[in-house]
């Protein structure tokens, strides 16, 4: 019963401050403007993740125990959000979104949310990671914090991918009584779903900056708190595959830009969403597809958990193939230009 009070609680409080936060994002500029790189047509509040974030928090607080691990989750996620909401208005530089990711990511560390070990994938053998576990901490973190928000580009898309790894985490809390990550996770996903009602096509809203890296940041962190701990080879692989759509899309968008000779961090509209839209299929549809992506990788995760090693790898292995073909197929890999075409860029010069 007291799940079940937290998931209300939890979904209520967003879905009621959402209107509110909407009217606060046109008071101080926190607003979204259509250009050749959005698919929306018309100025749109983008403070979302507040409400999302206030739902959560508050929801934490009334029904948590206040742990060393609860109270650093808070505070990194605090540091987030005031991150995101400033660039929601302000459109803050790359730079100081980064130094404010690495500071809640180094706050989670401090309260005792890390990567303290990992397991070889092929003998099986543990290894402490000792000084490397604060940036190899960090790294996750702050990587899953910007696929997350690389992925925020159509209605409803970064929201529900979230929602649905939050759940896949909350399933496999409860099958390997990790019960303090999978009730955190419970209780971010009612937060977000609350969310949802105004997000999902058409939106009248956007979560922002502050609503994508406030989820990334916690997904990092439940995965730190319940998967990484275990000692099966296997788990090394189960959170990538449960937050897959965002690590994924971020992965191709770096090979992608690599083989085309173009800037990593350069802007672009081939991610997997846009290839989608390019191949026929709607705003809703795109959405929904990638959800199904998510629930399949998510399902993978789950029968990889309760493999023995042997069996995952072998998995692991046909749906990485799968995953590969896949990007192929839709385009997220990108093609190197021909030098026919190489050839034609240069004459238009």
């Amino acid at each position: 019963m007291n799940l079940v009070l937290m998931i209300i609680g939890a979904f209520f409080i967003t879905y009621m401050l959402v209107p509110q936060v909407a009217k606060l994002a046109f008071k101080i500029g926190a607003i979204d403007k259509p250009n050749h790189r959005k698919v929306h047509s018309k100025i749109m509040p983008r403070l979302g993740g507040l409400a999302i974030y206030l739902g959560f928090t508050v929801m934490v607080l009334l029904t948590q125990e206040l742990t060393s691990q609860i109270i650093g989750l808070i505070l990194g996620s605090s540091i987030i959000v005031a991150i995101g909401v400033l660039d929601d208005v302000k459109d803050i530089s790359p730079k100081i979104k980064l130094l404010g990711q690495i500071l809640a990511a180094l706050v989670l560390a401090l309260f005792g949310v890390d990567v303290d070990f990992i397991t070889h994938p092929i003998f099986g053998n543990t290894f402490s990671l000792g000084y490397f576990s604060l940036p190899v901490t960090i790294f996750w973190v702050v990587g899953i914090t910007n696929a997350v928000n690389l992925i925020d580009g159509l209605d409803g898309l970064a929201g529900g991918v979230s929602t649905i790894a939050a759940l896949i985490l909350a399933a496999i809390g409860f099958m390997h009584g990790e019960l303090v990550m999978a009730s955190l996770a419970l209780i971010l996903a009612a937060s977000t779903i609350g969310f949802l009602r105004y997000n999902f096509f058409p939106a009248t809203i956007f979560m922002g900056d502050s609503g994508s890296m406030f989820l990334g940041f916690n997904l990092a962190a439940f995965s730190m708190m319940g998967l990484t701990k275990s000692i099966t080879v296997i788990s090394v692989f189960v959170p990538i595959l449960i937050i897959g759509i965002p690590i994924f899309d971020t992965l191709f968008a770096i090979v992608r830009r690599f083989i085309n000779n173009q800037p990593i961090f350069k802007a672009d509209k081939e991610h997997l969403h846009h290839c989608l839209l390019n191949k026929g299929l709607s705003h809703k549809q795109t959405v929904l597809t990638i959800y199904g992506i998510n629930i399949f990788l998510g399902v993978v995760g789950i029968l990889l958990s309760k493999m023995t090693t042997n069996q995952g790898m072998l998995i692991l292995a046909f749906v990485s193939l799968f995953i590969l073909w896949g990007a192929q197929k839709i385009g997220v890999m990108g093609k190197r230009k021909t030098t026919e075409q190489l050839r034609e860029k240069v004459a238009e010069k």
